[in-house]
């Protein structure tokens, strides 16, 4: 048995601290998600907070072929999107609820080097406004894909569409994210290739 399904296990019997340490490996993930689906830190930490305890009551409908992962990132996904249902958010005020963060999505950033921080810090930003021109979905599946690292067919499930759309989604969202990044001179940053999928 794997140390997931245990983890798994001893959740689906209630207890406490297979709970802690969900909450501890996938708090960070979750709250990130959060804060770039939504643009407000109080809100994605509401959020992330709501995720575990749906988590933790709804334990047993938990597929135990899929990851856990997959499925907490689904919860988070869909927590997001009412949240959003009932309180619209701004393309600005999105903007400013990343500055404001001094966050730059799921990555963390090395505490060791001053210069390469703030470089990672600007490219988070640039990323999150350029991720303002694109549709919704293309963002959350851009999301999911590089920053969750979920596979095609667990975003698939997780919005409930096709693996097809899937693709479509991430396609369009780079070739977006390319054309923003891209200067006479400079490199592409961003590629898109199957090889990503």
């Amino acid at each position: 048995m794997t140390e997931e399904k245990e983890l798994v296990e001893r959740l689906s019997v209630g207890d406490p601290a297979a709970f802690r340490e969900l909450v501890e490996a996938y708090k960070k993930k979750m709250y990130f998600f959060a804060l770039d689906m939504v643009g407000d830190p109080a809100d994605a930490e509401d959020i992330s907070q709501e995720v575990f305890l749906k988590a933790f009551r709804g334990v047993r409908t938990f597929k135990r072929d899929a990851r856990l992962g997959s499925w907490l990132y689904r919860i988070a996904y869909n927590t997001s999107v009412d949240h959003l249902r009932r309180r619209p958010l701004t393309p600005e005020a999105m903007e400013d609820a990343v500055l404001d963060s001094g966050c730059d999505g799921f990555r963390e950033l090395p505490p060791s080097d001053p210069a390469r921080t703030a470089e990672t810090r600007l490219l988070g930003v640039r990323v999150e406004r350029a991720l303002q021109n694109v549709s919704d979905r293309e963002r959350t599946v851009f999301l999911l894909r590089h920053y969750g690292d979920l596979r095609l067919d667990e975003i698939a499930e997780t919005m409930q569409i096709s693996v097809g759309s899937v693709k479509s989604y991430l396609f369009r969202c780079l070739r977006k994210l390319r054309k923003e990044f891209s200067w006479p001179g400079t490199p592409r940053p961003l590629e898109v290739s199957d090889e990503r999928l």
